[in-house]
């Protein structure tokens, strides 16, 4: 699957030290493009929509994700993390949020890449728990994962593209697309 845009591109993913965690790597590059692609999608007049008044807004959601982000990195996983109050863009715009996302982003994929087995495996302090390092890496993703979707939610409620991450959407598609809508596509073969 080909995106029309990838705020990290390939040439900018490092190769994992052990080739074993390279999928690690490369998730959290396409992760990180994913979230991009829907934040591109919102206008600065969209930042303070909300679909109900106990949900949070599109500007809450992408501040949470870059704060959250760093605190997984940095205090859950050990990575090296700017300071918390230089997280954030001083402009707090679509243009200016998507661009700290990705600048943040790509440091984190040079420590992913650096470490081995021992270190994934070791468990490390997660809020009131014990985890295992790739548990929490995961965590991350799902976490990750849920708020990009949240925003799709937004971006079809207010009428605008939702892009493609997974595979096609109603509003963008390709050739040799083949999404599973059906009990017979659910039952074909490789």
């Amino acid at each position: 699957m080909q995106y029309a845009y990838s705020a990290i591109t390939d040439a900018q993913v490092p190769h994992a030290r052990f080739p074993i965690f390279q999928h690690i790597v490369d998730t959290y590059a396409s992760e990180t493009n994913k979230i991009v692609s829907v934040w591109k999608e919102f206008t600065d007049s969209d930042l303070l929509f909300r679909p109900h008044a106990r949900s949070s807004t599109v500007l809450e959601v992408m501040k949470h994700q870059l704060l959250s982000e760093r605190r997984f990195f940095g205090e859950f996983l050990g990575s090296p993390e700017p300071n918390p109050a230089a997280v954030l863009p001083t402009e707090l715009s679509v243009a200016r949020l998507t661009e700290s996302m990705a600048r943040l982003a790509l440091p984190r994929l040079k420590y992913l890449a650096e470490q081995d087995e021992s270190w994934w495996l070791n468990t490390s302090r997660f809020f009131d728990v014990e985890r295992q390092r790739i548990w929490i890496f995961w965590r991350r993703v799902l976490h990750t994962a849920h708020h990009r979707t949240q925003l799709t939610v937004y971006l079809r409620l207010l009428g605008k593209t939702v892009p493609a991450t997974y595979g096609p959407t109603a509003n963008v598609s390709w050739e040799g697309a083949d999404p599973t809508l059906s009990v017979d596509a659910a039952g074909r073969k490789a």
